[in-house]
Protein backbone atom coordinates (compact mmCIF):
# COMPACT_ATOMS: atom_id res chain seq x y z
CA UNK A 1 0.00 0.00 0.00
CA UNK A 2 1.42 3.18 -1.45
CA UNK A 3 0.35 5.38 1.61
CA UNK A 4 2.30 3.40 4.15
CA UNK A 5 5.97 4.83 3.45
CA UNK A 6 4.21 8.14 4.37
CA UNK A 7 1.91 8.17 6.92
CA UNK A 8 4.83 7.36 10.03
CA UNK A 9 2.18 10.05 12.03
CA UNK A 10 2.02 8.42 15.55
CA UNK A 11 5.21 9.05 16.49
CA UNK A 12 5.57 4.94 16.32
CA UNK A 13 8.56 2.67 15.33
CA UNK A 14 8.87 2.52 11.28
CA UNK A 15 6.38 -0.70 10.25
CA UNK A 16 3.62 0.30 13.78
CA UNK A 17 1.26 1.70 11.17
CA UNK A 18 1.27 -1.12 9.19
CA UNK A 19 -1.97 -2.76 8.97
CA UNK A 20 -4.43 0.50 10.40
CA UNK A 21 -7.29 0.97 8.24
CA UNK A 22 -6.68 4.32 5.90
CA UNK A 23 -9.80 6.08 7.87
CA UNK A 24 -7.56 5.97 10.98
CA UNK A 25 -4.66 7.33 9.83
CA UNK A 26 -6.45 9.91 8.07
CA UNK A 27 -7.47 10.95 11.94
CA UNK A 28 -4.27 10.94 12.43
CA UNK A 29 -2.84 13.12 10.00
CA UNK A 30 -5.58 15.54 10.89
CA UNK A 31 -4.43 15.40 14.40
CA UNK A 32 -0.69 15.70 13.65
CA UNK A 33 -2.01 19.08 11.25
CA UNK A 34 -4.43 20.68 14.35
CA UNK A 35 -1.31 20.03 16.61
CA UNK A 36 1.39 22.16 14.78
CA UNK A 37 -1.66 24.89 14.06
CA UNK A 38 -2.21 25.16 17.61
CA UNK A 39 1.45 25.46 18.43
CA UNK A 40 2.06 28.53 15.15
CA UNK A 41 -1.34 30.13 16.53
CA UNK A 42 -0.13 30.23 20.51
CA UNK A 43 2.79 31.55 18.87
CA UNK A 44 1.57 34.39 16.54
CA UNK A 45 -0.54 35.20 19.49
CA UNK A 46 2.32 35.88 21.73
CA UNK A 47 3.99 37.79 19.36
CA UNK A 48 0.95 40.09 18.45
CA UNK A 49 1.11 40.70 22.24
CA UNK A 50 4.52 41.34 22.62
CA UNK A 51 4.46 43.83 19.63
CA UNK A 52 1.62 45.51 21.35
CA UNK A 53 3.12 46.12 24.61
CA UNK A 54 6.45 47.21 22.84
CA UNK A 55 4.61 49.72 21.23
CA UNK A 56 2.47 51.02 23.88
CA UNK A 57 6.12 51.77 26.10
CA UNK A 58 7.52 53.30 22.97
CA UNK A 59 4.14 55.82 22.92
CA UNK A 60 4.93 56.29 26.73
CA UNK A 61 8.57 57.02 26.35
CA UNK A 62 7.81 59.20 23.79
CA UNK A 63 5.21 61.15 26.07
CA UNK A 64 7.52 61.65 28.56
CA UNK A 65 10.01 63.11 26.24
CA UNK A 66 7.79 65.38 24.91
CA UNK A 67 6.10 66.60 27.76
CA UNK A 68 9.03 66.39 30.69
CA UNK A 69 6.43 63.89 32.70
CA UNK A 70 3.31 61.47 32.63
CA UNK A 71 0.02 62.45 33.71
CA UNK A 72 -0.06 65.81 32.07
CA UNK A 73 -3.50 67.35 31.56
CA UNK A 74 -5.32 68.23 27.93
CA UNK A 75 -8.87 68.66 26.98
CA UNK A 76 -11.87 66.79 25.70
CA UNK A 77 -13.89 69.20 23.62
CA UNK A 78 -17.82 68.55 25.37
CA UNK A 79 -19.33 71.68 23.15
CA UNK A 80 -17.73 73.09 20.19
CA UNK A 81 -17.26 76.76 19.83
CA UNK A 82 -14.65 79.22 19.86
CA UNK A 83 -11.19 78.28 21.24
CA UNK A 84 -10.48 81.69 22.35
CA UNK A 85 -13.73 81.42 25.14
CA UNK A 86 -13.74 78.72 26.88
CA UNK A 87 -15.85 76.71 29.79
CA UNK A 88 -13.72 74.28 31.95
CA UNK A 89 -15.95 71.28 33.29
CA UNK A 90 -14.23 70.06 36.59
CA UNK A 91 -16.01 66.82 37.91
CA UNK A 92 -16.09 65.69 41.68
CA UNK A 93 -17.09 62.26 41.97
CA UNK A 94 -17.24 60.07 45.07
CA UNK A 95 -15.63 60.11 48.36
CA UNK A 96 -13.87 63.51 48.65
CA UNK A 97 -10.56 62.75 50.35
CA UNK A 98 -7.03 63.87 49.49
CA UNK A 99 -6.81 62.60 46.12
CA UNK A 100 -10.05 63.92 44.77
CA UNK A 101 -9.05 67.40 46.26
CA UNK A 102 -5.34 66.96 45.05
CA UNK A 103 -6.69 66.34 41.33
CA UNK A 104 -9.58 68.88 41.69
CA UNK A 105 -7.01 71.54 42.90
CA UNK A 106 -4.80 70.64 39.72
CA UNK A 107 -7.42 71.11 36.88
CA UNK A 108 -8.37 74.71 39.21
CA UNK A 109 -4.79 75.72 38.75
CA UNK A 110 -4.80 74.54 35.11
CA UNK A 111 -8.22 76.51 34.14
CA UNK A 112 -6.30 79.48 35.79
CA UNK A 113 -3.01 79.42 33.60
CA UNK A 114 -5.46 79.10 30.24
CA UNK A 115 -6.19 82.55 29.52
CA UNK A 116 -9.02 81.30 27.52
CA UNK A 117 -10.67 80.15 30.09
CA UNK A 118 -14.09 82.46 31.09
CA UNK A 119 -15.74 80.58 33.62
CA UNK A 120 -15.45 77.14 35.48
CA UNK A 121 -18.36 74.87 35.98
CA UNK A 122 -18.03 72.21 39.06
CA UNK A 123 -19.78 69.50 38.79
CA UNK A 124 -20.59 67.24 41.54
CA UNK A 125 -21.70 64.06 41.76
CA UNK A 126 -20.89 63.60 46.00
CA UNK A 127 -22.11 62.14 49.05
CA UNK A 128 -19.03 64.00 50.81
CA UNK A 129 -15.67 63.25 52.71
CA UNK A 130 -13.41 64.43 54.83
CA UNK A 131 -13.23 67.82 56.27
CA UNK A 132 -9.70 69.27 55.02
CA UNK A 133 -10.29 67.49 51.62
CA UNK A 134 -13.53 69.15 51.50
CA UNK A 135 -12.28 72.85 52.61
CA UNK A 136 -9.09 72.65 50.48
CA UNK A 137 -11.45 72.15 47.58
CA UNK A 138 -13.76 74.97 49.08
CA UNK A 139 -10.36 77.40 49.42
CA UNK A 140 -9.32 76.72 45.96
CA UNK A 141 -12.33 77.90 44.27
CA UNK A 142 -12.56 80.53 46.55
CA UNK A 143 -9.14 81.55 45.16
CA UNK A 144 -10.05 81.37 41.55
CA UNK A 145 -12.79 83.39 42.01
CA UNK A 146 -11.00 86.36 44.08
CA UNK A 147 -7.92 86.37 41.55
CA UNK A 148 -9.40 85.63 38.06
CA UNK A 149 -12.83 87.43 38.65
CA UNK A 150 -14.36 84.40 36.47
CA UNK A 151 -17.60 83.00 37.39
CA UNK A 152 -17.97 79.59 39.21
CA UNK A 153 -21.18 77.42 38.45
CA UNK A 154 -22.06 74.15 40.49
CA UNK A 155 -24.05 71.64 38.53
CA UNK A 156 -25.08 69.29 40.86
CA UNK A 157 -26.08 65.38 39.40
CA UNK A 158 -27.68 62.46 41.20
CA UNK A 159 -26.02 63.55 44.62
CA UNK A 160 -24.23 66.82 46.41
CA UNK A 161 -24.85 66.20 50.06
CA UNK A 162 -22.55 67.33 53.20
CA UNK A 163 -19.20 67.92 51.66
CA UNK A 164 -20.49 67.74 48.03
CA UNK A 165 -22.79 70.89 49.11
CA UNK A 166 -19.70 72.50 51.24
CA UNK A 167 -18.20 72.78 47.96
CA UNK A 168 -20.98 73.37 45.99
CA UNK A 169 -21.99 76.69 47.81
CA UNK A 170 -18.69 78.25 47.20
CA UNK A 171 -20.16 79.13 43.13
CA UNK A 172 -21.82 81.79 42.22
CA UNK A 173 -24.69 79.82 41.28
CA UNK A 174 -25.87 76.74 41.79
CA UNK A 175 -27.69 74.23 39.22
CA UNK A 176 -29.27 70.74 40.08
CA UNK A 177 -30.91 67.79 38.18
CA UNK A 178 -34.23 67.70 38.87
CA UNK A 179 -33.32 64.05 40.53
CA UNK A 180 -30.47 65.58 42.71
CA UNK A 181 -30.33 64.97 46.65
CA UNK A 182 -28.38 67.12 48.48
CA UNK A 183 -27.82 69.02 51.69
CA UNK A 184 -26.94 67.07 54.71
CA UNK A 185 -25.35 69.95 56.70
CA UNK A 186 -23.64 68.43 59.40
CA UNK A 187 -21.13 66.96 60.77
CA UNK A 188 -20.44 62.86 61.54
CA UNK A 189 -17.46 61.16 63.39
CA UNK A 190 -17.56 57.50 64.16
CA UNK A 191 -15.17 54.27 64.94
CA UNK A 192 -15.49 50.47 66.27
CA UNK A 193 -14.92 49.46 69.76
CA UNK A 194 -13.73 46.20 70.22
CA UNK A 195 -14.08 45.71 73.75
CA UNK A 196 -15.86 42.64 74.02
CA UNK A 197 -14.47 40.90 70.96
CA UNK A 198 -10.90 41.12 72.19
CA UNK A 199 -11.07 40.63 75.52
CA UNK A 200 -14.24 38.47 76.05
CA UNK A 201 -14.27 36.36 73.21
CA UNK A 202 -10.30 36.71 72.38
CA UNK A 203 -8.99 36.74 75.62
CA UNK A 204 -6.84 39.98 74.76
CA UNK A 205 -6.50 42.75 76.70
CA UNK A 206 -4.26 45.81 75.39
CA UNK A 207 -2.18 47.35 77.37
CA UNK A 208 -2.05 51.15 76.76
CA UNK A 209 0.65 53.59 78.74
CA UNK A 210 -0.14 57.60 77.95
CA UNK A 211 0.99 60.79 79.33
CA UNK A 212 -2.51 61.95 80.44
CA UNK A 213 -6.22 60.76 80.88
CA UNK A 214 -7.03 62.03 77.77
CA UNK A 215 -4.34 60.98 75.43
CA UNK A 216 -6.15 57.76 74.06
CA UNK A 217 -9.44 59.55 73.78
CA UNK A 218 -11.44 58.17 71.85
CA UNK A 219 -9.67 54.34 72.13
CA UNK A 220 -11.46 51.08 70.33
CA UNK A 221 -10.45 49.55 72.99
CA UNK A 222 -13.06 50.44 75.61
CA UNK A 223 -16.67 52.18 75.85
CA UNK A 224 -16.71 55.86 75.57
CA UNK A 225 -18.32 57.84 78.83
CA UNK A 226 -20.10 60.49 78.84
CA UNK A 227 -17.16 62.75 79.47
CA UNK A 228 -15.81 61.52 76.31
CA UNK A 229 -17.77 62.08 74.30
CA UNK A 230 -19.04 65.84 75.24
CA UNK A 231 -15.03 66.47 75.11
CA UNK A 232 -15.17 65.39 71.54
CA UNK A 233 -18.51 66.96 70.93
CA UNK A 234 -17.12 70.21 71.96
CA UNK A 235 -13.08 70.12 70.46
CA UNK A 236 -14.23 68.59 67.04
CA UNK A 237 -17.65 68.27 66.04
CA UNK A 238 -19.14 71.53 67.15
CA UNK A 239 -16.18 73.46 65.58
CA UNK A 240 -16.41 72.10 62.43
CA UNK A 241 -20.25 72.24 62.38
CA UNK A 242 -20.01 75.55 62.63
CA UNK A 243 -17.85 76.10 59.71
CA UNK A 244 -20.35 74.15 58.11
CA UNK A 245 -22.58 76.32 58.52
CA UNK A 246 -20.82 79.86 58.25
CA UNK A 247 -19.59 78.68 54.80
CA UNK A 248 -22.99 77.91 53.83
CA UNK A 249 -24.07 81.58 54.77
CA UNK A 250 -21.28 83.01 53.21
CA UNK A 251 -21.66 81.22 50.01
CA UNK A 252 -25.86 81.59 50.04
CA UNK A 253 -26.98 85.35 50.16
CA UNK A 254 -30.43 84.25 49.80
CA UNK A 255 -30.06 82.46 53.36
CA UNK A 256 -29.66 84.28 56.84
CA UNK A 257 -28.17 82.91 59.87
CA UNK A 258 -31.46 81.83 61.03
CA UNK A 259 -32.54 79.97 58.26
CA UNK A 260 -29.41 77.76 57.94
CA UNK A 261 -29.47 77.27 61.58
CA UNK A 262 -32.98 75.91 60.88
CA UNK A 263 -31.65 73.56 57.91
CA UNK A 264 -28.61 72.63 59.50
CA UNK A 265 -30.35 69.58 61.61
CA UNK A 266 -28.26 66.90 59.01
CA UNK A 267 -31.39 66.53 56.46
CA UNK A 268 -31.32 65.55 53.12
CA UNK A 269 -33.31 67.90 50.26
CA UNK A 270 -35.31 66.88 47.23
CA UNK A 271 -34.29 69.38 44.14
CA UNK A 272 -37.26 70.95 44.77
CA UNK A 273 -37.02 71.22 48.41
CA UNK A 274 -33.47 72.61 48.17
CA UNK A 275 -35.01 75.14 45.62
CA UNK A 276 -37.47 76.32 47.80
CA UNK A 277 -35.29 76.42 50.64
CA UNK A 278 -33.03 78.80 48.69
CA UNK A 279 -29.91 75.96 48.89
CA UNK A 280 -29.81 75.67 45.87
CA UNK A 281 -30.62 78.53 42.37
CA UNK A 282 -32.53 76.58 39.64
CA UNK A 283 -33.25 72.94 38.76
CA UNK A 284 -31.78 71.59 35.46
CA UNK A 285 -29.43 69.88 33.50
CA UNK A 286 -25.66 70.36 32.12
CA UNK A 287 -26.79 72.51 29.18
CA UNK A 288 -29.01 75.14 31.31
CA UNK A 289 -25.56 75.22 33.64
CA UNK A 290 -23.60 75.41 30.47
CA UNK A 291 -26.18 78.50 29.45
CA UNK A 292 -25.75 80.05 33.08
CA UNK A 293 -22.06 80.19 32.93
CA UNK A 294 -22.33 81.72 29.65
CA UNK A 295 -24.53 84.41 30.84
CA UNK A 296 -22.08 84.83 34.00
CA UNK A 297 -19.34 85.09 31.84
CA UNK A 298 -20.91 87.62 29.42
CA UNK A 299 -20.58 85.29 26.48
CA UNK A 300 -22.67 84.30 23.55
CA UNK A 301 -20.89 80.94 22.83
CA UNK A 302 -17.80 79.29 24.17
CA UNK A 303 -16.13 75.90 24.19
CA UNK A 304 -16.84 73.79 27.17
CA UNK A 305 -14.05 71.41 27.72
CA UNK A 306 -12.66 69.28 30.62
CA UNK A 307 -9.60 67.93 31.52
CA UNK A 308 -8.03 65.03 31.52
CA UNK A 309 -5.39 62.83 31.71
CA UNK A 310 -4.42 61.24 28.52
CA UNK A 311 -1.62 58.90 29.60
CA UNK A 312 0.46 57.59 32.38
CA UNK A 313 2.79 54.93 31.60
CA UNK A 314 3.08 54.24 35.64
CA UNK A 315 -0.58 53.84 35.89
CA UNK A 316 -0.95 51.55 32.75
CA UNK A 317 2.15 49.01 34.52
CA UNK A 318 0.20 49.48 37.77
CA UNK A 319 2.97 51.43 39.54
CA UNK A 320 0.57 53.94 41.26
CA UNK A 321 -1.20 52.08 43.76
CA UNK A 322 -1.65 55.07 46.38
CA UNK A 323 -5.26 54.90 45.78
CA UNK A 324 -5.21 51.08 45.73
CA UNK A 325 -8.15 49.36 47.84
CA UNK A 326 -5.73 46.71 47.97
CA UNK A 327 -2.72 48.54 49.44
CA UNK A 328 -2.44 47.63 53.19
CA UNK A 329 0.71 49.55 54.93
CA UNK A 330 1.34 51.20 58.19
CA UNK A 331 -0.83 54.35 56.79
CA UNK A 332 -3.92 52.57 55.81
CA UNK A 333 -4.03 50.76 58.75
CA UNK A 334 -3.78 54.03 60.86
CA UNK A 335 -6.44 55.35 58.73
CA UNK A 336 -8.84 52.57 59.48
CA UNK A 337 -8.49 52.70 63.28
CA UNK A 338 -8.25 56.32 63.50
CA UNK A 339 -11.81 58.04 63.68
CA UNK A 340 -12.32 60.40 61.11
CA UNK A 341 -14.60 63.59 61.38
CA UNK A 342 -16.33 63.84 57.93
CA UNK A 343 -18.39 66.08 56.30
CA UNK A 344 -20.55 62.94 54.39
CA UNK A 345 -23.97 61.40 53.77
CA UNK A 346 -23.49 57.98 55.39
CA UNK A 347 -26.34 55.29 55.46
CA UNK A 348 -25.13 52.81 57.89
Amino acid sequence: MDYQDNNNVSGRPEGANQGLPPQILTVMQKNKKSGWGVFWGILLGLSVLANFIFFIVIIGLFAVVVTGHTGVMTEKVLIEGPRSDKIAVIRVEGIIDSYTAQDVIEQIQYAKSDVHVRAIILSVNSPGGTISASDQIHNEIIKFRNEEYKPVVAFMQSLAASGGYYISVTADEIVAEPTTITGSIGVIMGYLVLEDMLQGKLGIEPIIIKSGQKKDWPSSFHYPSEEELMYFQEKVIDPAFERFKNIVTDGRIKLTVEDVNRLADGSIFSAEEALSENLIDEIGYFDDAVNKARQLAGLDDAQVVEYVRPFSLSGLLGSEAEGSIFKLDKNTIYELSTPQVMYLWSIH
